[in-house]
């Protein structure tokens, strides 16, 4: 249960005074339904309202308070005309323009002969000086409530700068003293406020450099949401350790006999990987493991050698991926390597229907098939195994970690191995899988070539074509990306699309097509024309960024480049480079191209480190924007930025252990406050598995 300390923050934000049931919708969208979501909406500018000049002094084009004296109103005579007050100081006239005003509004409010105070921006018509529809307008006895700083915040449409203000403060005001979480000794290090006073610190700025990520009170509101982070992932790793695993410690027959069927031999990051998860997998306690690799790293490998130690030992093994494709190409790859070992592979996907699918279920719970590929067609009741030992999962970004336990629960103590060929910054690796050990293949395994990309403007496109019939006469195979604009797939399609009625009234009848739309078989169809070496050239959208094997295409063509992510960029670019052949990759863009698109293109060209890349498409674009966070399960956060924040992660990783080392179940008066974050930061899944232990 949510501690009742933290109500008056999980109320809706209609409830807040002065918010009304037009305003909570609006707010709602904006921020969230709750209070806390007010708090969490941070200040992103400020109006310094303090500078009081007088009239003669005020500089256009600047905000400035004025105290002024009415003397007198002007009406328009036509109705789009202005609405004009005229104001003056013992140095000169100010006017106040109001269109679509109401002159009985404006009487009451600027009455003749009163001195006021206004605030607003100065600009200067015919050399007068004129604010118009001022920010302010209040009597001289409350200048004080108007030469403030006020925090500009991010707004929706129909919410007044004014009106968010005011809900912020009203949440403000409802916020609770909560007891500090936060370890004594390493708040007074940082020289840290308490939460509450950092809260309103940070939503009360008096300077711009009050805004920047680096202050005392937003470092502090950041900690406190990457504690939360690191500690709901720990007690996920908790729970899962708790539960007893079986040791796996085949006697090597197999993994031999595929190691001597391999034409190549294992890179030195490959043989480390495998021996942290043979360390694992003969551990009593259940192996939780991310293999991170580049494109073309060899992590499937390194995951059919883990599976063959489990099938030794006398269990099943079964690799989960994300779509139909991405598994053929498992089962494809993964045959000849396991015929080697004198072994079976078996494919389930959604496509599976009937009397060959009951069979298959069948061998499958009798314990007949030892190794089986698989789409999410694995999660469904009626699949059963004998005995899973160990489960891999590929493209584990596409999975939540809820199916991630889903799979584990289909056997007793279930190993899991995760793999990703998203080369994911340290940081985000830590936010989002924190509770899993990693290991990180970085090198490229033998005869890879290395991959010549340029950057060429898109009105060169013909020069491109025209190149690309060179290179296809000379036997190459070419990839034609297009961009997806404005993730619409209906614009996508007609990118691609008429691309490909270009492309094939210039190069003939071996263009295909392929797209995230196209029927199964007619996607499968159109890939498979192109591994057979039946089409020379593959228009398509980003559908083959994932797991697709061509090795004879040693050309990737990326139309308007500036639009990808840099990370997605160098997934496309994996695609190639995988055979004999010299590879290209050229990147279109449309000039001109700003700053950090510019830099983001020539880190591609510079480099083919993919965890390089991805760090640096994170100092560029920042966690929420990088390509696919938002679609693929890694946290948003409100308040920490990981470009800025980054060492801040590692002491919250650091704490959070600590945590539970010295208070696993969270009993001691730091672990009551520690569960109060948790809740503050919607992390009740963890405090779950605390009770269930």
């Amino acid at each position: 249960m949510r501690p009742e300390i933290l109500y008056p923050l999980f109320r809706p934000v209609g409830a807040l005074k002065g918010v009304g049931p037009r305003f909570a919708v609006l707010l709602e969208r904006l921020t969230g339904p709750h209070v806390v979501d007010l708090l969490w909406h941070l200040p992103t500018g400020l109006i310094d309202r303090r500078f009081a000049p007088k009239i003669a002094a005020a500089p256009s084009g600047q905000v400035a308070t004025l105290t002024v004296r009415v003397d007198g109103h002007a009406p328009p005579v036509l109705p789009r005309q202005p609405y004009k007050v005229r104001c003056t100081d013992d140095t000169g006239l100010l006017e106040l323009v109001f269109f679509h005003a109401r002159s009985e509004h404006l009487l009451r409010q600027l009455p003749i002969g009163q001195t006021v105070v206004v605030s607003g921006k100065v600009e200067r018509f015919h050399d007068t000086p004129q604010i118009t529809h001022p920010d302010a307008i209040s009597p001289v006895e409350a200048r004080d409530q108007v030469e403030t700083v006020e925090p500009v915040y991010p707004l929706t449409a129909g919410l007044t700068p004014k009106t968010l203000r005011r809900a912020v403060q009203a949440a403000l005001d409802a916020t609770p003293d909560l007891p500090e979480w936060l370890d004594p000794a390493y708040q007074k290090r940082q020289n840290w406020p308490d939460w509450r006073t950092a809260l309103r610190t940070a939503h009360a700025p008096e300077a711009e450099s009050a805004l920047l990520p680096t202050t005392p009170a937003r470092q502090r509101l950041a900690y406190d949401e990457l504690l939360a982070n690191q500690l709901a992932l720990a007690l996920v790793r908790l729970s899962q350790r708790r539960q007893p695993g079986r040791t796996i410690a085949g006697d090597g027959r197999l993994r031999r006999q595929v190691l001597e069927a391999l034409p190549f031999r294992l890179t030195a990051c490959q043989d480390r990987a495998l021996q942290d998860i043979g360390r694992d997998l003969a551990d009593e306690r259940r192996m939780l493991r991310l293999l991170q690799g580049d494109v073309g790293s060899g992590k499937t490998i390194v995951a059919f050698m883990a599976m063959l130690n489990a099938i030794e030992c006398g269990h099943q093994a079964v690799l989960m991926a994300p779509t139909e494709l991405l598994a053929r190409q498992h089962l494809q790859s993964l045959t000849p390597l396991a015929a080697s070992a004198g072994l079976e592979v078996a494919l389930l996907t959604g496509r599976d229907k009937g009397k060959s699918r009951d069979a298959l279920l069948g061998r499958l719970a009798a314990g007949e098939i030892r190794l089986l590929v698989g789409t999410h067609a694995l999660f469904q009741e009626d699949v059963t195994f004998a005995d899973l030992g160990l489960a891999v999962i590929d493209e584990q970004h596409r999975f939540g970690v809820h199916q991630r336990l889903q799979l584990s629960d289909k056997g007793r103590a279930v190993d899991v191995l995760v793999m990703s060929a998203t080369p994911i910054p340290r940081t985000l690796t830590m936010t989002a899988y924190g509770d899993l050990d990693v290991s990180r293949l970085d090198e490229k395994p033998p005869g890879r070539h290395p991959i010549d990309t340029r950057t060429i403007a898109i009105d060169r496109l013909d020069e491109v074509v025209a190149a690309l019939q060179r290179r296809i006469k000379d036997g190459a195979q070419v990839y034609w990306v297009c961009p997806l604009v404005d993730e619409s797939e209906v614009v996508d399609l007609a990118a691609a699309t008429e691309r490909y009625a270009i492309l094939r009234d210039r190069l003939g009848d071996r263009v295909g097509l392929v797209h995230g739309r196209m029927k199964g078989p007619d996607k499968d169809a159109a890939m498979a024309g192109f591994a057979e070496g039946r089409l020379d050239l593959l228009v398509a959208t980003t559908v083959i960024e994932v797991g697709v094997n061509v090795p004879k295409a040693s050309v990737m063509v990326v139309e308007h480049a500036e639009r990808f992510g840099l990370a997605q960029l160098h997934q496309l670019r994996g695609r190639i480079g995988r055979g004999d052949q010299a590879s290209t990759c050229l990147l279109l863009f449309e000039a001109p191209l700003n700053e950090t698109a510019k830099a983001r293109l020539r880190i591609l060209r510079d480099t083919e480190d993919g965890f390089l890349i991805a760090e640096e498409d994170l100092r560029l674009r920042g966690a929420g924007e990088l390509l696919g966070t938002r679609q693929s399960g890694l946290p948003g956060f409100h308040l920490a930025d990981l470009a800025e924040h980054g060492e801040l992660l590692a002491a919250a990783r650091d704490d959070a252990r600590l945590i539970i080392d010295r208070d696993p179940n969270l009993l001691t008066p730091r672990g009551e406050a520690v569960r109060a974050l948790l809740y503050l930061f919607e992390r009740d899944a963890a405090v779950r598995y605390l009770r269930s232990g």
